[in-house]
């Protein structure tokens, strides 16, 4: 009985997520990503488009639904009184963040309030997260890309290596990869990223010749260089987002919920580089080269982008102050986040060290940093899920999943490497269901790394291999994350070839990381069952 009502548990989950594979498509094909909330309820008197400020009615009446479907279903055994009432607010609160009845932010206060006043969370259990150091360095991290952006080092570095790289459109897109790979780890925003290089991939395009589809709707001036340059750096960039611990949100989300299940990373950031280092090179060196051949520009050769890359950096000039600055408080950041356990400085007050001195010379101000309205949301969102995903841990839940998988694998008498595969397979498939990396993360996670321990994975293994394929999902669908959006959005590539492309390139990525991982990581001794 236990093993059917945790199942119903899955499928619930699942359906809940159904809509988005529906519905995230329209959304992410808009030039900007508006908020369902957001979108148009009426016109003024002088026809005007007026926004709407109240929550999308349909979109909040499906997510209570779901909510009340989920609390109706029998609670597993063994789970504490409560836990179903939770599961429905968590799995309500991820299908408001899917249907988007009010915008994240707002989403998720409506679901700690629900949580609170029908006493299935106490104040403290509802807001305990909102204190956690991870949760708070995402933010800072989001406040201190802000100088990054704003004193332009940012263009100026992807300029570099455009200049170095730029003689062909395979090796402009070895160039960006590089560019970007170098940048992540001290500029945790994936979209924050894109935004960095989809006007660099429009300006690179452009001197080709090369415009998007709504001024050619042949696809011949998109075909020339913008279409294989778009699809090229998204599906680069999720190799240099995996390859450090830093170099996106979801990766300290998943190593945030690992440690509240007991299964901390020894030394986080080292142990992560070091696993990741080989795969996600791997994956750098033959992501340019695959895009290229399913998607190949009918421009091969692009010496004007070097000699173009060359003038605007002589045009920029030498490194103005407040790009030393962002360079040497940047530098000094990352050092810390290398080496902080060692001096008893930990991540999130290493970036508050950089942040502050930002602040204090003025590269970065407080009132911009209060204006990131984004940033904001992140906090709520990820306080509010987290906190909500360790008392779903507390009260049994993610418990009665594992040991239900953990019968229906030892029934099916599968070794462990057999499990590991299949379910890294099934977490990657069911990205299709989602239109974001840290929902993803933040839904199922938890229970995935249950299920792997329980099957007998090594923990370490287990904790890091499932967030590296967090990041592997970001491109597989024009929804599947905030950048995906932006570079579909661009306009180079149609759904069709984004869908291919997203589909090909997402299983070949998982497989350069299944091989050339999972041989890596037996040399470094992942794969012990001691790890």
């Amino acid at each position: 009985k236990r093993s059917m009502k945790a199942s119903l548990v899955l499928v619930a989950l699942s359906a809940c997520l159904a809509p988005a594979a529906a519905a995230a498509p329209h959304r992410a094909s808009a030039p900007s990503l508006v908020k369902r909330s957001s979108l148009v309820a009426a016109k003024d008197g002088a026809g005007a488009v007026a926004p709407r400020r109240s929550a999308n009615p349909g979109a909040l009446a499906a997510t209570v639904g779901i909510g009340l479907a989920v609390r109706a279903l029998p609670a597993p055994a063994g789970t504490a009184p409560g836990a179903m009432s939770l599961l429905a607010i968590f799995i309500a609160t991820i299908a408001g963040l899917v249907l988007e009845p009010l915008p994240t932010g707002g989403v998720c206060f409506l679901a700690l309030t629900t949580a609170v006043i029908t006493k299935t969370l106490s104040f403290k259990e509802a807001f305990g997260a909102f204190t956690n150091e991870v949760i708070w360095l995402i933010v800072l991290a989001v406040f201190f890309s802000r100088g990054f952006v704003s004193s332009g080092l940012g263009n100026r570095v992807a300029t570099f290596f455009v200049s170095k790289f730029g003689g062909s459109s395979l090796g402009l897109g070895y160039g960006l990869a590089l560019s970007e790979a170098l940048i992540a780890p001290a500029m945790p925003s994936t979209t924050a990223r894109a935004s960095i290089y989809v006007p660099l991939v429009n300006a690179l395009a452009a001197q080709a010749d090369s415009y998007p589809l709504d001024k050619d709707p042949t696809g011949v001036s998109a075909g020339r260089l913008g279409g294989f340059l778009s699809q090229c750096h998204l599906q680069t960039s999720v190799h240099s987002s995996a390859a450090t611990m830093t170099s996106a949100a979801q990766n300290l989300l998943g190593m945030k919920i690992a440690a509240e299940m007991g299964y901390p990373v020894p030394g986080a950031f080292g142990t992560w580089l070091l696993a990741a280092c080989v795969p996600a090179a791997a994956g750098m060196l033959v992501m340019p080269a695959l895009v290229h051949y399913l998607h190949p520009p009918s421009v091969k050769a692009t010496p004007g982008a070097c000699e173009d890359a060359r003038d605007r950096l002589t045009a920029l000039g030498p490194l103005s102050r407040d790009e030393r600055l962002v360079v040497g408080t940047m530098l000094g950041t990352v050092l810390l986040w290398v080496f902080g356990e060692q001096v008893g400085v930990a991540p999130a007050a290493a970036a508050m060290i950089g942040l502050s001195a930002q602040i204090a010379l003025g590269v970065t101000t407080w009132p911009e940093c209060a204006k990131m309205s984004g940033a904001w949301d992140t906090l709520f969102f990820f306080g509010s899920l987290v906190g909500m995903a360790g008392a779903l841990s507390s009260r049994g839940l993610i418990g009665a999943l594992s040991d239900f998988a953990k019968a229906q694998l030892d029934a099916a008498q599968l070794p462990w490497p057999a499990a590991f595969g299949l379910l890294h397979c099934v977490y990657m498939a069911v990205h299709y269901l989602f239109a974001s990396q840290t929902a993803h993360v933040a839904a199922l996670s938890a229970a995935f790394l249950g299920m792997m321990v329980a099957a007998g994975v090594p923990p370490v293994l287990a904790v890091l291999t499932l967030t590296f394929n967090s990041n592997l999902q970001g491109a597989l669908t024009n929804y599947a994350s905030a950048q995906s959006a932006l570079y579909y959005a661009a306009g180079f590539n149609d759904m069709a070839t984004t869908m291919r492309l997203g589909a090909i390139c997402g299983g070949a990525s998982f497989l350069i990381w299944a091989v050339v991982g999972g041989v890596w990581w037996q040399v470094i001794g992942l794969t012990s069952v001691a790890a």
